[in-house]
């Protein structure tokens, strides 16, 4: 997966306090280039969720600059269908079906009926249900619910994907399936792709650059570049070299920790 130069997000000493006085992000400095796959890694509460969102729009800094696309993200979200967001829980509307769901960004742009139901089937023969467009959520498992979450950010073809810990409710054996088949829509789509965890196994598997943060207040510890060959499959898990990554970002997150109560 070629990574392009030009820079599609900017965190400039960003930092972000809450109403109720929690210090979130503390002079936060970050970019991300076209094409990357990023997860941002870190213990729970250390801001992880806190940077996506204020890409995604959904938050503003405190201080500092957050650009997106060279704009400011409340300008994109309001004038573009560049960016996708897919959270913990696939939050699908229980009344409509499969396909429905994923018809919903398509219908808000108001496009052709046609038009919407082409790419919305697109997107569900990627991620493998095709066969179940009538289907209720009510009737699918969590895995095939979180399939369908990611069809519906795909339908609108964005140029990033914004990801909040979307496979941590799943069991081991459905999270690794849909870890596969998120680097595969990844290649294909040639989108960039932002997802938060706090798992180090997962992380490394999916990224070509780790963000790793510090405990609250959130700060960019260090950089892992994971330079690991495609197509990735479980096999890697076994490999020598992504067990080597595994204990770098491993040891990242202790001295992050350890900076942090130190001073």
């Amino acid at each position: 997966m070629s990574v392009h130069s030009n820079e599609v997000v900017s965190f400039q000493s960003v930092d972000k306090i809450y109403n109720t006085g929690t210090v979130a992000l503390s002079k936060f400095d970050f970019s991300i280039n076209q094409g990357e796959f990023i997860s941002f890694l870190g213990p729970s509460g250390c801001g992880k969720s806190t940077a996506l969102r204020m890409v995604a729009g959904l938050g503003e800094a405190s201080s500092g600059i957050v650009k997106v696309f060279g704009k400011s993200p409340q300008e994109i979200i309001k004038h573009t269908n560049d960016l996708a967001f897919v959270f913990q829980d696939a939050n699908l509307l229980p009344w409509r079906t499969v396909l429905d769901n994923v018809l919903l960004p398509l219908e808000l742009r108001g496009t052709d009926r046609k038009s919407r139901v082409e790419d919305a089937m697109k997107v569900l023969e990627m991620v493998g249900l095709k066969d179940h467009i009538n289907s209720f959520p009510r009737q699918l498992s969590g895995g095939m619910k979180m399939r369908v979450s990611i069809a519906r950010a795909l339908a609108a073809k964005p140029k990033m994907l914004l990801m909040d810990e979307p496979f941590a409710a799943l069991d081991e054996i459905t999270r690794q399936t849909l870890q596969m088949e998120l680097l595969d829509i990844w290649k294909k789509e040639n989108t960039t792709i932002l997802f938060v965890t706090h798992n180090v196994y997962e992380a490394v598997f999916l990224s070509s650059r780790i963000a790793v943060m510090s405990s609250r207040p959130g700060r960019l510890s260090s950089v892992i570049d994971v330079d690991l060959p495609h197509p990735r499959n479980l096999d890697l898990r076994t490999n020598h070299k992504f067990n080597e990554y595994v204990d770098l970002a491993s040891r990242s997150l202790e001295n992050s920790s350890l900076q942090k109560e130190l001073g």
